[in-house]
Formats: structure tokens, sequence, C-alpha cells
């Protein structure tokens, strides 16, 4: 695809036209919308003389696609950008406010991201397993580096040398409090706790913060007015961070007990949202992401590292079953709780966290949420216009006017075929077409 508009001119316009447009909730009838600088100012209508026109030969119109939990770095969202995902939405890291000034200067041709900064866990808690042991950086990280700029590979050495700093012990109600002033303080865009004994992540007997000093956490993020997330990986869990009063749920438990039925409606009376991660359920269970590696359309898009990865995955839980994670992803939508496209990836290619890559998952992601029985179209919602409301992003995840011009065009008509998301023929990203 050719880059019709680098100009940062807000004069200038861009007119797509005979397109089928998935406004992030539906299918509408109109068939053009007109971009002026980073905004959509007009939804069908007339077009403007002066507009540059791209015909879209029938293709259809995305708002560009939120991932709602990752852990990433500027590679992670540059690939994220290249498969249509113009947000990330970090959920251990530090792409904060402050994380994104250091690292994300002179930087524009990257998805956009927010962060809940550090997540409240106990010393030694999840997710310490998963990381490597010692002081230095470790080879994953220094090949990552290896391929970037000057510019970006200080940045990131900046901001692994601020991530491995001596992370605050949470280990009291006083503690917990300041840990959240801390991470706010640093421009954290929302707030995670983490409950994990590591049962379903081959670490059973992980340390856990008392309800008490998570509930401490929960409330004080509230006061300050921000959205309070859970790591939760099975039903008791998740229903321990539903009683302390959490905004939504970062996983789907991937157990199915008796009480079940129970614990669906305890989410619903809270008005929680759910980011199930389907895709990290089935790398837990043993199952790579292989087909979608193997697919044209991905692996053209991916570096031979982040397809090994693909190839791979945790089987941490291998006696597990997805279908229990279909059933209670169905029961939990079909009694009104919003679902979230989310995927769980990791900031780097870790050759132990397989099975995700940043971009190509929420494909995948989407894909799977039909194949638990949503529709094409109520898994598009669950990758736009949800989570964008459910995070207070009211300038995206909608094709309206006044949105902002993040946008996916495809071909084929994914509101009835979901994997036609990934045949993607141009992207745009506030306003600007991104090179392929």
């Amino acid at each position: 695809m050719k880059n019709v508009d680098q100009s940062p001119s807000v004069e200038k316009m861009t007119a797509i036209t005979n397109v089928r447009i998935f406004d992030g909730e539906k299918v509408i009838e109109s068939r053009s919308i007109v971009i002026k600088g980073e905004i959509i100012v007009a939804v069908g209508g007339d077009i403007p003389a002066n507009a540059t026109i791209i015909d879209a030969e029938d293709g259809t119109l995305l708002p560009g696609l939120i991932d709602a939990h990752v852990h990433t770095s500027i590679g992670g969202l540059r690939d994220a950008l290249n498969f249509g995902v113009t947000t990330e939405l970090e959920m251990n890291g530090d792409f904060t406010a402050r994380g994104r000034a250091i690292q994300l200067k002179n930087t524009d041709d990257i998805a956009d991201v927010r962060s809940a900064g550090t997540a409240v866990t106990a010393p030694g808690g999840h997710p310490d397993e998963l990381l490597p042991d010692g002081d230095e950086i470790p080879e994953f990280v220094l090949k990552e580096l290896e391929k970037l700029s000057k510019e970006d590979r200080e940045a990131m050495l900046a901001a692994y040398a601020h991530d491995h700093e001596e992370v605050p012990q949470v280990t009291t109600v006083e503690e917990a409090i300041k840990h959240v002033h801390t991470q706010v303080e640093n421009g954290a865009d929302y707030v995670k706790i983490m409950i994990e004994e590591g049962t379903v992540m081959g670490a059973s007997g992980l340390p856990v913060l008392s309800d008490e000093i998570l509930k401490a956490a929960v409330d004080e993020a509230h006061k300050l007015d921000k959205v309070v997330i859970a790591h939760v990986l099975t039903a008791h869990s998740s229903q321990t961070a539903i009683d302390l009063g959490v905004d939504g749920l970062g996983h789907l438990f991937i157990d199915r007990p008796d009480y079940t039925p129970e614990l669906v409606q305890s989410i619903v009376d809270s008005g929680a949202f759910v980011t199930p991660c389907l895709v990290l359920n089935s790398s837990i269970i043993g199952n790579p992401a292989s087909q979608l590696a193997n697919d044209p359309r991905v692996h053209s898009k991916l570096s031979p590292e982040w397809i090994d990865i693909l190839n791979s995955s945790f089987n941490t839980f291998p006696q597990g079953n997805i279908e229990n994670s279909y059933k209670n992803v169905m029961d939990l939508h079909r009694a009104g709780v919003d679902i979230l496209v989310g995927t769980d990836v990791a900031p780097v290619p870790v050759p132990n966290l397989g099975g995700l890559a940043h971009g190509a998952s929420v494909h995948h992601e989407m894909q799977l949420l039909v194949t638990a029985g949503f529709t094409p179209i109520e898994a598009l919602q669950s990758a736009t216009s949800k989570p964008a409301r459910r995070f207070g992003l009211y300038d995206r995840g909608r094709i309206a006017e006044g949105a902002r011009a993040d946008l996916v065009l495809v071909n084929g008509d994914p509101t009835t075929n979901i994997s036609d998301t990934l045949s993607i023929k141009a992207v745009w990203f506030k306003g600007l077409q991104k090179q392929s």
C-alpha cells in the first residue's frame, strides 16, 4: 500500500469510498468516510472536492483494534500496528505517562499504549516465576535491542533499568496504599492487582497478598478514580477479586467448578468486565498457535523469533480443557458481561511464553471467541467499542464523526467471516496511512 498522506496538516482531507463500514457496534448504511487531520469529519454524505479519494473496492472498514491485555515494548507496539491494532493496554510494565515520555519520544510508527504501571503483588509473587533470574539483561532482550535504532535502543535500556530497579515491597496495607499512589504519580492509567497462587502456571504455592491488603489497594485506586483489574486464572481467585470490588478480570477462569453459575451471577451483579485471553488459556493447556503462525497473512509480518513463539505453548496445565473456557466465556457473554479482547503477550519473544504474538494474537482471540459461540460482529465489538468504553478511551473504538481516525481496511467481510480481519489492505493511525 502507498502512504497516501504523510503530512500532519489538518487541512488535507482523505475520503475512503465504496466501503462496508463496521462502526464498532454494527454495520451501517454509509459507504464512505472523510478524514481531516487526525479526525473523522464525516461518515457518509458528499465527498469534498479537494479530498484524496481511496476506493476500498468493497472492502470493510473497521475501527483500529484494541488489545486490552498486553506486556509490551517498542517492537511489540510496532508489530501491533502492522496488524491493525492501534492501541495496546499494558497490564504490568512501564508505559505509564512517565514511561511513555522517556521511551516513545520521536517514535511515530507504533501503536498507542496505556499502562497500569507495576502491579500490586506479593514479594516473590506472580509474575516472578516467569522472569529470568539475576540482574543482567537476558539474552533475549539483548537480541531485541540489536534490531533497534540507536534512539530506540537507548530508550529501551532506560526503561529496562527502571523496570528492574528494586520494586517497592507490598507487605502491609500502608505499603499497598503507597504503591498505588506511586503508580498513579508515574501516570498509570489504571491499576492492576495480582491474585495468582500458581496452580495453572506450573508454580503452585506462589505467595499472594492477603484480602485485607488487596482490598486496601482496590479502595485507594478507586479513591484516585482509577479502574482496577485483577489477574486471576481460577474460579476461586475470580470470586475473590469480585468480592474485593475490582472493575475487571484480566483473565478467564480456566477451571469449571460446580459453583460456576453463582460465580457468573456474581460477576454480572458487580458490573465487572472480563478480558478472557482465550489465546493464553489455550497455550496454558498446551496448544501452540501453529495454524496462525502458518497463515501467510501472519507469517509475512512477524520475525522468525515470533513465529517460533507462536509455534510453542506455555503447557503448564495440560490437564485443562479448552471447552471449559469456551463454556465459561459464553456463560458470561450470554449473561450480559462485557467481554474484551486481550492476549497477555510478552514484550519480547520469550521461549517459555509461547503461543502469543503482538497484533496477530488479537485476530486469533477473535477467532477463538467465534469458535466459542460469539457472532463475528460480537467478536469485533470486543476488540473495538467495548474496550474503548470500559477504559474511558472515548476518542477511539468507533467510526463516527469526531472520533480519532484509527482505522483498518480489510478485504472481504469479517462481520460474516472473522478470519477476514487478517486480510489487511491498509491501516490508518491518527489519520495517517501506515506504509507497508
